[in-house]
């Protein structure tokens, strides 16, 4: 134990605030950049590619000629191959690093989701009462790159009037999902996966099946107005909650981008809960 002790202090003497800098910058550069490549959904195949490297190392050192001989060489050719595969991905990357405000960032500035919650379920409720279907997600930690691709770029403030005028029939990004994040509409007209599901009840459409689908592969959240019944629903982790009151559904969405899981037991609770103050003030 003295020895670890001695180890550590003798660590600390010879570190430099240069070298606390030094740390400090490269461990933002690559928090940062991780954040960017996890919202790339590009993850995955930097998991292949380090599979790979360590599987180049290792048939290296146990002397495994030819499986290291084509390692090294199908490694030359796909690093050429990712940079030209992943070459929209990159441009994303580099341009949301020009978009980005670090001096919120080091502020520490942080989204009022309550109010965010706010404007979508004004938003939701308006278009349920209007029979005007929705497809609005919420996105999780896991990044929708893929999806993003298929939309147009808004990055504007979230309002219930700009959703409630994106869903009009009449405007040309009403077909498609809204793609919500840190209290911006980020994408609009972004086209979902579609479930392959085949036990899902008839009566559920495009926008309901779509919405599963997305949720089944990732952390998002997708809340669907019906065009049909003007029953609101919400999608997450593969499962979709339905008839959501309005109090119920700002309930649910102040959950959701906190973080947490909306189930079907909160809805019924909160519903209930509600209809017992409506009574109580009608007595």
């Amino acid at each position: 134990m003295d020895v670890i002790i001695t180890h550590i202090l003798t660590f600390f003497k010879v570190l430099r605030l240069a070298d606390i800098i030094d740390i400090a910058i490269v461990a933002f550069v690559f928090y940062y950049l991780s954040n960017l490549i996890r919202e790339a959904r590009v993850w995955q195949i930097l998991k292949g590619v380090i599979f790979f490297l360590l599987a180049t190392w290792v048939s290296g050192i146990l002397e495994l000629n030819t499986v290291n001989f084509i390692l090294v060489n199908t490694m030359q050719v796909g690093i050429l191959a990712l940079v030209i595969l992943f070459q929209p991905e990159l441009r994303r990357i580099l341009q949301q690093i020009g978009r980005t405000n670090f001096e919120s960032f080091f502020k520490g500035e942080k989204v009022d989701n309550v109010k965010t919650a706010s404007e979508i379920t004004k938003a939701a409720c308006a278009l349920s009462r209007a029979r005007l279907g929705a497809l609005i997600v919420i996105e999780g930690k896991m990044g929708l790159g893929d999806i993003f691709g298929t939309g147009t770029e808004l990055n504007a403030t979230v309002t219930s009037d700009l959703l409630i005028t994106i869903f009009f029939d009449k405007t040309p990004l009403h077909d498609g999902a809204v793609v919500i994040n840190n209290n911006t509409v980020r994408y609009a007209a972004c086209v979902l996966p579609l479930t392959r599901d085949e036990s899902l009840s008839r009566e559920l459409g495009t926008r309901h099946r779509a919405a599963i689908g997305l949720t089944e592969n990732c952390d998002a959240a997708v809340i669907v107005v019906s065009e049909e019944t003007g029953i609101i629903s919400i999608a997450q982790n593969g499962k979709l909650t339905r008839n959501f009151s309005e109090p119920a559904l700002l309930e649910a969405v102040t959950k959701i981008l906190r973080g947490d899981e909306v189930s079907g037991d909160d809805k019924s609770k909160l519903h209930n809960k509600w209809k017992e103050i409506i009574n109580v003030r009608k007595n």
